[in-house]
């Protein structure tokens, strides 16, 4: 079985443009952003890129990657953004329910509250994307 097998199943069964990566990249978003919010609230700059850096050596050994692949690659740029402004939390599911029901049904509380916080940050200007 190849890859291209497993990408094939998948958008038979799914009616989508969906590849393996697509899931990989999701469970590394979501596996970076649990890494983050466990590592707790920081004290310094120094400490939160440590924090950063730690969540993205455990999500690269669960992928089998390096990290800086892992990071560049499958791990959403905003997770670690939102971190690093103070602003990445799973405590506040309420905003989970502030997207479509339907698309949500079928992803944990903490996924959920991921994906919204992913699309208001994308709407929304952030001090980090206006910076670069």
């Amino acid at each position: 079985m190849t890859s291209s097998d497993v990408n094939g199943y998948l958008r038979e069964i799914s009616g989508r443009e969906v590849t393996a990566k697509d899931f990989r990249t999701w469970a590394a978003t979501v596996g970076a952003a649990r890494a983050l919010v466990e590592s707790g609230a920081f004290g310094s700059m120094t400490q939160a890129k440590r924090n950063v850096r730690a969540a993205i050596e455990r999500v690269a050994a669960c992928l089998g990657n390096t990290p800086t692949i892992c990071r560049k690659c499958y791990i959403h740029p905003e997770v670690v953004n939102a971190y690093l402004e103070g602003g990445l939390l799973f405590a506040d599911e309420a905003d989970a329910g502030r997207s479509s029901k339907d698309e949500l049904t079928r992803l944990r509380p903490d996924e959920a509250a991921l994906l919204a916080m992913l699309k208001s940050r994308l709407t929304q200007p952030s001090p980090s994307r206006l910076a670069g």
